[in-house]
């Protein structure tokens, strides 16, 4: 098997698998850089995922057909930023430990959405599997390209397309516009934003919902492209690399794509390694844990000294200084 059939097999299924980290990496740049340190990722994948299998059989039950998993997505995004709004309450408002807020999140969100299978379909511990995918599809003209169209644009899914967009849209308006500006204001230095008229609290609130509105998103992501049903391990894991990536890009957007895409690829070896020479003959179980091996060496040992925003974690007292 030659280089460029390696990478025809490799590259696309990079793409796949990093996609539904990209948006949730992305909603973690929002919250932390407004100060709020949230570790429910994983939770809030878990509900979009979960509002995702729900609403596309819902969607297709009416008949809406390839549609049905798009306005899932939609859904999903509702569902998260509404699930994030109970850490911002708890760790804004309330001004609770912030990482025990998310560790709560994760497990309300495992107990729940499977309460709610159950409840649904009848005792149950998975939903149905969607029969309206984003399927994988050559790119009209892109894929026509000599070289780069059957790695880059052949067998890929939008999705993975429009996540690296989001990536560069959400560059924009953090450090480029000036919502931007005060929202990274509130995470650095939120007493001097306060006396500048910033509405601290609100930026911080703005930021977890958004945090939850892409945690969703990545969740749906997963669900309609790679796995096409929900149960309590359909996620696994997936928002804790998503956070991983986010700490590996140091809290930068493009650094979080740019992370997610190097864990993607280490998903898609092993999912891929029994079609390419030479990985085809490592044990499976060592494939399997290549992902977790390689974010413990890349955040212990690559990574370098990544600083948070100084008030990352920090809950605010208005007055205070």
């Amino acid at each position: 098997m030659s280089l460029f059939e390696v990478l025809t097999i490799i590259v696309p299924s990079t793409l796949l698998t990093a996609a539904p980290l990209i948006f949730t990496s992305l909603g973690g740049v929002f919250t932390e850089r407004s100060g709020v340190v949230n570790i429910g990722l994983e939770g809030l994948m878990g509900v979009g995922a979960f509002t995702a299998a729900v609403s596309t059989l819902g969607l297709e039950h009416a008949g809406l057909g390839d549609a049905s998993p798009w306005i899932a997505i939609l859904f999903a995004a509702i569902a998260g930023g509404i699930f994030a709004l109970i850490h911002a309450v708890v760790s804004i408002t309330f001004r609770a430990d912030q990482t025990v807020s998310g560790v709560a999140l994760n497990f309300l969100a495992a107990g729940l959405t499977i309460f709610l299978v159950k409840m649904i379909y009848e005792g149950k511990g998975q939903t149905p599997y969607i029969t309206h995918n984003i399927d994988k599809i050559n790119i009209p003209l892109l894929s026509k390209i000599p070289v780069i169209g059957p790695i880059f644009f052949q067998q890929v899914t939008y999705t993975s397309y429009l996540a690296i967009f989001v990536s560069i849209l959400v560059w924009y308006i953090i450090f480029k516009t000036p919502f931007g500006l005060r929202l990274r204001s509130v995470g650095e230095h939120p007493a001097a934003a306060d006396t500048l008229g910033i509405n601290v609290i609100r930026m911080r609130y703005i930021g977890v919902v958004l945090s939850g509105v892409f945690g969703g998103i990545g969740g749906a992501v997963y669900l309609v492209t790679i796995t096409s049903n929900y149960n309590v391990s359909t996620i696994a894991g997936q928002g804790f690399l998503a956070l991983a990536a986010l700490v590996f890009g140091k809290w930068h957007p493009i650094g979080a794509m740019g992370a997610s895409l190097f864990f993607g690829f280490a998903q898609a070896l092993s999912i891929t390694s029994q079609q390419i020479p030479y990985l085809d003959r490592l044990p499976s179980v060592i494939m399997l844990t290549a992902p977790y091996v390689l974010t413990l060496i890349v955040l212990t040992g690559f990574v370098g000294r990544a600083e948070a925003p100084k008030a990352d974690g920090v809950p605010y007292i208005k007055g205070q200084r």
